[in-house]
């Protein structure tokens, strides 16, 4: 028999601290609003899942390969970041009437292949986790539904988060200064991911 809690356990500790995806989550939160930030959370778990899927059929086996194409999904990740940083920093509030639209699900999900977090977090539950007794099919169907179970409230936290903070941020320099910790948060994230 299978005991879920190490997994559970894993899952949880590493959806619920800071990353890449709840920095976003929360930004978009605060300036979209929970309803109109869903399909971005959704993208987030759906993305995890299909990571998941991915790794255990042995794309973490392509990284140890070839360690020069995780390095490039490093960069391009960071890069990223860091230009999600500086379209943040100067995006308007949703009361101008011209807030940029809000990330959607798709662009979540294909987030996940350039976030290092979600690869560390696959990479190692594939490793450690993956119930060879069960099967790969099975296996991985445990794997990924119950790490996406448990990601998807994690995310979620992050971007009520962010939501209760939009009346706060009503104010235009309270907003600007919000918008620019935020922006600040992504960017140094990615300088990390390749320092």
């Amino acid at each position: 028999m299978v005991d879920p809690l190490p997994l559970a356990t894993y899952s949880f500790v590493m959806s619920i601290t800071p990353g890449p995806n709840n920095i976003m989550l929360t930004a978009a939160g605060a300036t979209h609003g929970f309803r109109r930030t869903v399909p971005h959370l959704l993208g987030v778990a759906g993305g995890l899942v299909v990571q998941l899927v991915a790794c255990c059929a042995g794309l973490g086996a392509l990284f140890a390969r070839w360690p020069a194409l995780h390095e490039a999904l490093r960069w391009l990740g960071a890069a990223y970041l860091v230009y999600l940083g500086w379209r943040m920093l100067g995006s308007p509030a949703e009361t101008d009437g011209h807030a940029p639209r809000p990330i959607t699900f798709l662009e979540a999900a294909l987030f996940q292949f350039v976030n290092p977090k979600a690869w560390v977090m696959s990479i190692t539950a594939t490793t450690l986790f993956l119930p060879t007794e069960l099967g790969l099919v099975t296996g991985t169907a445990y794997v990924a539904g119950l790490m996406g179970a448990v990601n998807l409230p994690c995310v979620a936290v992050w971007t009520l988060f962010g939501t209760s903070l939009r009346r706060m941020l009503s104010a235009p320099p309270r907003r600007m200064a919000f918008q620019a910790a935020m922006a600040l948060a992504l960017a140094v994230t990615g300088v990390m991911m390749v320092a």
